[in-house]
């Protein structure tokens, strides 16, 4: 039998609990969860301008491909895996250098984020 106090008390803590997590900006949040910093996107900057372009037309030919070709797994959790090959080729396919990142240890980050570490033709890293 479900105890509807007690389910309610919970409901209303939890509540409480997340409230302050509401409005925290985005680049703070990523931040603290994986010491990762959001690099900053200036909508007035030419060479930002073109890198969205590439990064659309890149995501638009990664879900063609991979649509195509077709993503079968038994835990729809695991799709995010299964795409990341279809996202770093087309990446790679428009001049972009799109690799597993290291870790701080040097070797290659296989899992958990970021995914995809992604440079420019002149360096810059994305």
């Amino acid at each position: 039998m479900v105890d509807e106090k007690y389910v309610k008390e919970l409901e209303e803590t939890i509540s409480r609990f997340m409230a302050p997590l509401k409005n925290i900006p985005f680049p703070i949040v990523i931040k603290a969860i994986s010491g990762f910093s959001v690099i900053p996107f200036n909508q007035n900057d030419q060479s930002d301008k073109a890198l969205l372009e590439k990064l659309v037309k890149a995501m638009k030919n990664a879900t063609k491909t991979a649509n195509q070709t077709g993503i079968f797994t038994n835990r729809p959790n695991e799709v995010g895996n299964h795409i990341e090959p279809f996202v770093r080729q087309a990446l790679n396919d428009l001049g972009l250098s799109a690799s597993t990142p290291f870790t701080t240890s040097g070797k290659h980050k296989a899992a958990g984020y970021p995914d995809i570490e992604i440079k420019e033709p002149d360096g810059r890293l994305m």
